[in-house]
């Protein structure tokens, strides 16, 4: 837990506030919570009227937002986004409370991260099985740059009440492309049983922050091109002027 006090403490004392960005073992959220969908859908953001971001100055946002979801959906990914829209520290915490987490359990995060800040909002961010299995299998690595690319072209039809979804290939240029390894542990047994312990252990969490009404669920559309835009929308950022300087 020192570890992350350490961290933390930085990022107050230079007076910005902490997008975190939780990932492996405390990254845990698929399973669907009631109440907290319906509440974003009416308001756009979960909170009162005077904490939305699109009212308040730069340096007075209080954006101490932890991302959960399973492994692959893009945690990192969406919260690094957002880090640089808002101009807040992006803090991955999954490798620096993992050790305590072996014995504790997944609450253990949330409660260590609850002695060391305020986390204002959780953004549980979802995404249908089978795509998220496809995704996986289609990731690779230069083992040369050590950049991270995507083979597969998602194209999944709309069929019993889930959307369809599409996601372009994220593709290598072509001095990586003889380049690229698969991860070891990126075969479909592996991912599927990774997806279930993950999905078991995160209904706790869920609930942990859900109980705070803190918990707003994001069903992703799409890839980086569909998504974006609509995160943005749910939280009340997509009128930002900072919009034109988020990551292409």
């Amino acid at each position: 837990m020192a570890a992350v006090q350490r961290l933390f403490r930085a990022a107050a004392s230079g007076g910005a506030a902490t997008a975190a960005s939780m990932r492996r073992m405390t990254s845990l959220a698929t399973e669907q919570a009631p109440s907290a969908a319906a509440a974003a859908a009416a308001t756009g953001f979960p909170f009162k009227a005077e904490e939305k971001l699109t009212r308040r100055p730069a340096a007075e946002r209080n954006v101490q937002w932890v991302f959960l979801g399973c492994p692959g959906v893009g945690k990192g990914t969406y919260a690094s986004r957002l880090s640089r829209l808002l101009g807040v520290p992006h803090i991955a915490t999954g490798d620096l409370v993992r050790d305590e987490l072996t014995s504790t359990g997944p609450l253990a995060k949330q409660e260590i991260l609850d002695e060391v800040t305020d986390i204002d909002m959780v953004v549980n961010l979802k995404l249908r099985e089978d795509v998220l299995v496809e995704k996986c299998l289609g990731r690779r690595i230069c083992n040369q740059c050590g950049k991270n690319f995507n083979l597969a072209c998602i194209d999944v039809k709309g069929e019993n009440g889930l959307p369809a979804i599409y996601m372009a290939p994220l593709l290598p240029p072509n001095n990586c492309m003889s380049k690229l390894i698969t991860r070891a542990d990126d075969t479909e047994d592996v991912v599927r049983n990774r997806l279930k312990i993950y999905s078991d252990m995160s209904q706790p969490v869920e609930d942990f922050y859900q109980k705070q009404g803190k918990l707003l669920e994001f069903d992703l559309p799409g890839g980086i091109p569909e998504s974006w835009p609509k995160l943005l929308h749910v939280l009340n950022l997509e009128d930002q002027e900072e919009l034109k300087l988020a990551a292409a």
